[in-house]
């Protein structure tokens, strides 16, 4: 029997065969995300693997991200995109040569006084909000940035390797609300782009689509798309595409092992405050996990796990470490069953979208949420 009370498989070949799936239906260069440890699902081990699959770029939030990623010894193109004020690892990215976002003047100073302090020229990505609301230069504001960019290009202090932005509604489940807002988004980046080149700018890397964009909005594709949560197999939006609708797998299978089975007596309550009563005599099983490992607990007595192909009811409240199944359709669950929580559906198990669809949010959130209690094997 296996021994281990949880755990997350992760498919490195469905992972590679989602980015390259995008990556051709895009026709251009990908971005892999690996932002928030790879989406959860464990960026120490995929970032390389990723490298070896050939991705020239990574992208990150944080500089932080980034730093992590030179000191595991990645040498490749990675771009951070989100700072504070200050932060010591803007300094580090500098001198470690990973590129940043620049979305204020702020940045812009922090940048290039980092690399006069390291001399060395850094590498900028001119962010434009074209209608997120987000981080990004206004429209309105990018002539004064771009007036600080151009001395401080001269002096070798910044190079613009990109221009981008960010797609706000390219998955609505509304197509034509879709269409309509990615075309008011490249309208606004292209006449950003124009802006750019009259000031002398032309950036290397032009780069606006997101997952959703790079299958659904050919015009925002440009020179490279960024690759996220499609890379791990998760759609966009499920509402108006599944992943298997898609041609994407789920990378991440999470299981966990009964840790107990017991029946309880007719009226008996499950779990804190009762939330769910046995109207008979009921075999259960103690699946330990809980909110602590990334099971919602706002997900009580809403969604079911899988056993040797059979759908069981989560029921009561889930608690920190631990949660109940209703074993009546197990009929031969036994102590150490593995007990399949979300993953492609290829055991029976639901998807993180299906889950995500019951908590009214995103297959991001759950994934994402994966507790650091539960490690990370490969396959």
């Amino acid at each position: 029997m296996t021994e281990y009370r949880a755990r997350a498989v992760i498919s490195t070949e469905a992972l590679c065969r989602n980015l390259d799936h995008v990556r051709e239906h895009a026709g251009v260069d990908a971005m892999a995300v690996v932002k928030a440890d790879a989406y959860g699902h464990g960026v120490e081990h995929l970032a390389p693997m990723l490298r070896e699959h050939g991705v020239r770029w990574l992208g990150v939030a944080l500089p932080s991200e980034a730093m992590a990623l030179r000191r595991a010894g990645d040498t490749g193109n990675i771009l951070a995109w989100l700072s504070a004020p200050g932060e010591p690892a803007i300094s580090e990215c500098v001198a470690a040569h990973v590129d940043l976002s620049v979305s204020s003047l702020r940045e812009l100073t922090e940048i290039a006084t980092a690399a006069q302090l390291h001399r060395v020229t850094a590498n900028i990505h001119i962010k434009i909000d074209t209608g997120l609301s987000r981080n990004g230069v206004l429209p309105s504001e990018l002539d004064a940035l771009l007036d600080s960019v151009t001395p401080l290009i001269a002096a070798r202090y910044v190079h613009v390797r990109g221009v981008w932005s960010h797609l706000a509604s390219a998955d609505h489940t509304d197509t034509a609300i879709a269409v309509r807002s990615v075309q008011d988004q490249i309208a606004v980046f292209d006449a950003a782009l124009a802006t750019c080149a009259a000031h002398g700018i032309t950036p290397d890397i032009r780069h606006l689509a997101n997952t959703a964009g790079a299958l659904w909005h050919p015009a925002s594709r440009y020179d490279l798309v960024r690759v996220g949560i499609g890379m791990y197999g998760l759609s966009p939006n499920f509402r108006r595409a599944t992943s298997q609708d898609l041609g994407l797998v789920p990378a991440m299978h999470v299981q966990a092992r009964l840790a107990s089975i017991k029946t309880i007596p007719q009226e008996a309550g499950v779990s804190y405050s009762h939330t769910w009563t046995a109207e008979r005599p009921t075999r259960v099983g103690l699946v330990p996990v809980g909110y602590a490992d990334g099971v919602p607990r706002n997900l009580s007595n809403q969604v079911e796990f899988a056993i040797a192909g059979h759908r069981v009811a989560q029921i009561g409240t889930i608690a920190m470490d631990q949660c109940v199944v209703n074993l009546e359709s197990a009929v031969d669950a036994t102590v150490g069953h593995v007990v399949d929580l979300y993953g492609s559906g290829s055991s029976g198990e639901l998807t993180a979208d299906q889950w995500a669809e019951h908590m009214n949010t995103v297959g991001y959130e759950i994934v994402t949420r994966m507790g650091g209690r539960i490690p990370r094997e490969y396959t």
